[in-house]
């Protein structure tokens, strides 16, 4: 990896960027609301209308937020030298436990796993690697699973780990949850421990690093997280950044890297500095008093992590960010995988929505303003699936029905949009261009969202009717095809839109009027049908060997 940019050496040019589209964008967003609120239109109309407005009021208030990220990050001080200069050094190493949970991982997977934390430099660590595996599951083949559970054994004990199993409940949350009652002296029924590494007592342990078993941690992963968790014992946790191994090798997982970048970078620096990161579910630390305090992981969600992080936040826990790598994983090998992930994650964070609102109105003292709105646009952010939706139809709506009306009068309505859209997309691909990424490597990812749409739909649909799911892992070995039919949904929308922009520019050959709107409309059909084809490119099954993320010099 290159030397970044030092984020205490401020960009005038880029702060000035980024305070313009600011500006630009609440322009926009204040002659967008006239314009809705002087439109006369039929009921149907207004429908269309509404759901447009809201659409892009969603866009913008997103848009807002992570420039306001950005500003906050450009104009901070470097998080290096708060950690090696404001912090002081340890002068002792207070117990840690590293703690993977693992269900039916490839071998090679755990086995890359375990050797890396072996080889982590703090010198008071204790490692135990949770084997979450259902071997009493009548479907699986009994002598391939008993072949699975002695090789982790030796594999444990060659290596120096300590081995926990308990009786299935729940996933990660319940194993790690188990696994706490375990330190605490208060196993859980069927559990079953052995210690192979030498020097370690179960129960010590001051913090807890928890990572997923595909995420190898680099040596020097612990000491400042410890350093940072000592200064103040406030802090329940201290979140560090993941980038994917196979980055370079494969499509998919480099523009789902890429997502990750976006929301590494500058989301969660500008969250930390508002002491609201949330745990991501690895490369995370925990104070092991912070847990307890609150009864462990959140069980009642697939995505634990950010529910746990909610209840320490509302129990007077602070959290922070350190921006760092320190660990390499795998990301998804193929757009199957790649939708499983988002759709648990979106499933679980929209999922939060009606808990966070409810804790609001009946608590509101219990967190800051500006935290609970950095909660409540992380639990809204996954509905940009439905307003992405908004932005297909709409145009599609008014090229074959000529409805909402007000479209042929765009004049106003591009005098604004224009502005705001340059300013903020330069200013977004020069951000991370500042942080040393390829400008197409970050719309690859940008790409890959937009095509998900179907799948962030029916997860929020689901979160926000209270289904909770099942903890589905995400493939880490094999790349294959998804079938077109599971495409369906992609490929309707691109029918849709190129059958509705062949129809406007028959409109327009022949009737000509009104000339303006027809070609801003036809422009975004062909725009989004552009957009939403990408699909066939992200789905081809590749090599899934492993690469390096490496950011353009």
């Amino acid at each position: 990896m290159s030397e970044r940019t030092n984020p205490s050496e401020t960009n005038p040019w880029l702060t000035a960027l980024v305070v313009i589209a600011i500006l630009a964008t609440c322009l926009y967003l204040v002659v967008r609301v006239l314009l809705f609120l002087v439109s006369s239109a039929v009921w149907y109309e207004r429908m269309i209308s509404t759901a447009l407005f809201l659409a892009e009021s969603f866009f913008l208030i997103n848009c807002l937020a992570y420039l306001g990220n950005v500003r906050r990050v450009l104009l901070g001080r470097n998080q290096k030298a708060t950690v090696s200069d404001t912090i002081p050094a340890l002068n002792e190493y207070p117990p840690i436990a590293i703690v993977v949970s693992s269900y039916k991982e490839p071998l090679e997977v755990v086995e890359a796993n375990l050797v890396c934390f072996r080889s982590l430099t703090y010198p008071n660590k204790h490692i135990y690697f949770l084997d979450d595996t259902r071997y009493e599951l009548a479907k699986e083949n009994d002598q391939t699973m008993q072949q699975y559970r002695l090789a982790i054994d030796q594999l444990c004990c060659r290596i120096g780990v300590n081995l926990f199993r308990r009786r299935w409940r729940g996933a990660k949350a319940g194993m790690i949850n188990d696994f706490l009652a375990f330190l605490e002296g208060q196993p859980p029924p069927g559990c079953e421990f052995h210690q192979f590494q030498k020097v370690c007592t179960p129960g010590t342990e001051k913090y807890i690093a928890i990572f997923d078993a595909d995420m190898n941690p680099l040596p020097d992963f612990a000491e400042e997280l410890v350093q940072i968790m000592e200064a103040n014992e406030n802090i329940a946790f201290v979140q560090r950044p993941q980038y994917y191994s196979n980055f370079e090798n494969n499509r998919v997982a480099r523009a789902a890297g890429l997502q990750q970048v976006i929301f590494y970078e500058y989301v969660c620096e500008g969250k930390g500095a508002q002491d609201a990161m949330f745990c991501c579910g690895t490369n995370v630390m925990f104070r092991r008093k912070a847990l307890t305090s609150v009864g462990g992981f959140d069980e009642s969600s697939v995505t634990e992590d950010f529910a746990t992080s909610f209840t320490l936040h509302t129990n007077s826990w602070s959290s922070a960010y350190l921006n760092r790598l320190c660990a390499f994983g795998l990301g998804p090998q193929d757009l199957g995988g790649y939708f499983k992930q988002q759709f648990r994650w979106a499933l679980g964070t929209v999922g939060l929505l009606r808990k966070i609102i409810k804790s609001f109105i009946s608590n509101p003292r219990a967190m800051p303003l500006a935290k609970w709105f950095e909660y409540l646009l992380s639990s809204t952010y996954y509905l940009v699936g439905w307003a992405f939706l908004v932005l297909l139809i709409c145009p599609v709506v008014y090229l074959f029905f000529d409805t909402p009306r007000y479209f042929a009068h765009p004049g106003i309505f591009l005098l604004f949009f224009v502005p705001y859209m340059l300013a903020t997309f330069t200013a977004f691909l020069n951000t991370l261009r500042y942080r040393t990424y390829r400008r197409r490597d970050v719309l690859q990812g940008l790409l890959l969202a937009n095509v998900a749409f179907p799948i962030y739909i029916q997860a929020s649909l689901l979160g926000l009717l209270g289904f909770r799911g099942k903890f589905r892992v995400t493939p880490k070995s094999g790349s294959n095809s998804l079938p077109l039919i599971s495409l369906w949904p992609q490929i309707l929308a691109m029918t849709a839109t190129l059958a509705a922009a062949v129809w406007g520019l028959n409109r327009l050959y022949y009737i000509r009027e009104p000339s303006l709107a027809l070609l801003v409309n036809v422009f975004w059909c062909l725009y989004n049908f552009w957009l939403v084809s990408n699909v066939f490119y992200f789905n081809r099954a590749e090599d899934t060997g492993r690469g390096t993320l490496v950011p353009d010099k």
